[in-house]
């Protein structure tokens, strides 16, 4: 009987058809220091983000065939070592795209009309102060005819291109691999619209774009820094809804301070689980803690899929 520790959990989907398919899977919660020993119980583990799989605990168990990702990014796991051992390393990098695009847009929607703000000033000031805050927040913009830079064009950043470019908005993207193709629309009633969409420099979306979101995996170094943010329009926004680290913060709270960055919405920050305070507490920043795929019909998606992975692997 092949058993399967989801360490980070699985939806009920995903954990049923394993079932169904005869695998035993345990979703209790092993602390990271603890996993070498429990590991040597199971054939497989599966993980989001919050598990590390490194070196020394593919090391430590040599009975583990299976590395499964919950998710895009493998940021946590060694993949190439674990390959090179012989361990299948899956993700589920469709999944969650549709989820992750939704937030970046309920950022932009919330910054474009100073959502945020007010959300924090309404209950304390709403009732005297009314008419003052109507008139502060009566400059809002409209994101349709407005240029979206998309800074990495994989799944979700093209997920992100196809809700940009259905609210009509002109998508400027970058990637370290050149994409020249459709973005495809899908409307109501079944119909399909073809977009036609090519990447440009890394530049050109940092000059000419109105927002900016970012959709890379994790870098050595921000990809936005201080001289990224002064080679920005006045007034842009920003968005990062991928990882913690590709944007350096203390630019970000500088570009912000000074007006050059006209709002920011974070889902991910450098010191997860504990962001700076100054980013917590900074009036023109929109807040999530990392919740891009956490959506019910994602985590649907991500746990069907990736017990899917699962099953081929072990019937090959």
């Amino acid at each position: 009987m092949i058993k399967i520790l989801a360490n980070d959990g699985i939806d009920p989907v995903g954990k049923k058809l394993l079932e169904e398919a005869g695998f035993i899977v345990d979703t209790q919660t092993i602390p990271q220091d603890q996993l070498a020993t429990a590991l040597l119980n199971y054939d497989g583990i599966t993980v989001r983000s919050a598990t590390k799989v490194r070196k020394e605990l593919i090391d430590a168990c040599p009975n583990i065939k299976l590395i499964g990702r919950g998710g895009v990014g493998m940021d946590n796991i060694d993949v190439e070592y674990a390959r090179s051992k012989g361990l299948a390393v899956v993700n589920t990098p469709a999944a969650s795209s549709l989820s992750v695009a939704e937030l970046v847009f309920a950022h932009l929607f919330t910054g474009v009309r100073f959502l945020h703000d007010s959300n924090r000033k309404m209950p304390v000031e709403g009732k005297t102060k009314f008419n003052e805050l109507k008139k502060a927040y009566a400059k809002g913009i409209e994101l349709r005819g407005k240029t979206i830079g998309i800074i990495g064009f994989g799944r979700i950043g093209r997920e992100t291109a196809a809700v940009a470019l259905g609210l009509g908005m002109n998508v400027l993207a970058y990637d370290l691999y050149p994409f020249s193709g459709n973005i495809t629309l899908n409307l109501q009633g079944g119909i399909k619209v073809d977009i036609p969409v090519e990447t440009v420099a890394l530049a050109d979306v940092i000059a000419k774009s109105d927002f900016i979101s970012l959709h890379t995996p994790f870098a050595d170094k921000p990809i936005l820094g201080a001289e990224e943010f002064a080679a920005m329009k006045p007034g842009v926004g920003i968005v990062n809804c991928s990882r913690g680290g590709t944007i350096d913060e203390q630019a970000l709270i500088e570009a912000l301070d000074s007006g050059k960055v006209a709002f920011a919405g974070l889902d991910v920050f450098d010191n997860e689980p504990t962001p700076l305070e100054r980013l917590l507490n900074h009036p023109k920043i929109s807040l999530t803690p990392h919740i891009g795929a956490s959506t019910n019909e994602a985590q649907e998606r991500v746990g069907a899929e990736l017990a899917n992975l699962i099953i081929a692997h072990f019937s090959a």
